[in-house]
């Protein structure tokens, strides 16, 4: 197996420059570095990640810590984050936490073990241990998707409550009557603040907001199949249902369904996250579309701050805005030939 003295041999350059190069710790000339990789790119040499995260302080890893990514949104957020962390250098190590404070902290830990440069997590609403674990460990941390209520956590989100406000009155706009609102559990802040961007714009249009029509369940396909089932069961006059995540969508589309109702005819539906699958569903979806790429990249952006500059942590949210994608679940357009 060829070593680094053999690239340095082949390159005609001290061992010392193909450390610089391999490393990225000095400034190398462009012709030098050229002769330097075409030298490791014929031998095959490959350094040795250890020595060189010793020699630079620096894993050029990050942990990424979620709910679940099998999850279709986390499946999609992920991706993101790695394309981009992928493009600033970094490679990404993946745990899901489960929503489970033990859970997390195994994988906070692990992360710790690995000496990952940086962890990105989605946290549950305690996540003060493991916050306070990467701080004692001088590992910087970003929230994303949530905002943790008990640890200040430099976060990059976007703006759920304006954009479910902007679903809102989407469906006012369709002349709907009944408005009911399925959101995740009350004690995630995503969920806490769809829910109330869905009662600001009905209070905004003077419509009253009946609580008996809000349910608050889990952030899946489920969870949003048994909410719809009852609240239709409940009021069987509702003609207008914001659904604070695309995978809930999907089931109440299916409980819409069973009950003889048409989405988008007999009641309209508008989703949350803009995830792939809401264009293959029938109706297709109509929802608050998430950028997941400038997300992922602000969030990767705001790490590497972080890294380079560990003294200098702004906890003031960074906040994206969303869009609505319409489709035809909320009744805009012609629906699918069936």
């Amino acid at each position: 197996m060829a070593g680094r003295a053999d690239v340095a041999r082949l390159a005609g350059v001290s061992p010392a420059v193909v450390s610089y190069v391999t490393n990225g710790s000095h400034a190398v000339g462009a012709e030098t570095r050229a002769r330097v990789l075409a030298a490791i790119a014929e031998l095959g040499y490959r350094p040795n990640a250890l020595a060189r995260s010793l020699a630079t302080s620096r894993s050029h890893t990050l942990g990424l810590l979620l709910p679940d990514s099998s999850n279709p949104y986390f499946a999609e957020l992920s991706s993101a984050i790695e394309d981009a962390a992928f493009a600033a250098g970094f490679t990404v190590l993946l745990g899901n936490g489960d929503d489970v404070v033990e859970r997390e902290m195994t994988y906070v830990r692990t992360f710790l073990d690995r000496q990952v440069d940086g962890v990105i997590v989605c946290p549950s609403n305690d996540f003060s241990h493991g916050f306070d674990e990467l701080v004692a460990a001088a590992v910087p941390v970003v929230s994303t998707d949530r905002v943790s209520r008990e640890s200040a956590l430099p976060a990059v989100v976007v703006d759920n409550e304006v954009g479910a406000r902007t679903a809102t009155e989407h469906l006012i706009g369709h002349g709907r009557t009944t408005f009911a609102c399925i959101s995740g559990h009350g004690d995630m802040s995503p969920a806490q603040a769809r829910a109330a961007g869905w009662e600001q714009a009905l209070r905004d249009a003077d419509i009253d907001v009946d609580r008996d029509l809000l349910a608050f369940v889990d952030f899946s396909a489920e969870g949003g199949w048994e909410a719809t089932r009852e609240l239709l069961r409940r009021e069987p006059r509702i003609d207008a249902l914001f659904v604070g995540s695309d995978l809930q969508a999907v089931g109440a589309l299916r409980a819409i369904a069973d009950s003889g109702r048409t989405a988008g005819k007999d009641v309209s539906v508008v989703g949350f996250d803009g995830i792939r699958l809401g264009e293959y569903i029938s109706p297709r979806l109509t929802t608050v579309a998430q950028p997941f790429r400038d997300l992922s990249k602000t969030v990767v952006e705001l790490m590497v701050e972080l890294i380079d500059n560990p003294d200098q942590v702004d906890t003031e949210p960074r906040i994206l805005p969303t869009r609505l994608e319409i489709r035809e679940s909320c009744g805009c357009l012609p629906l699918a030939a069936t």
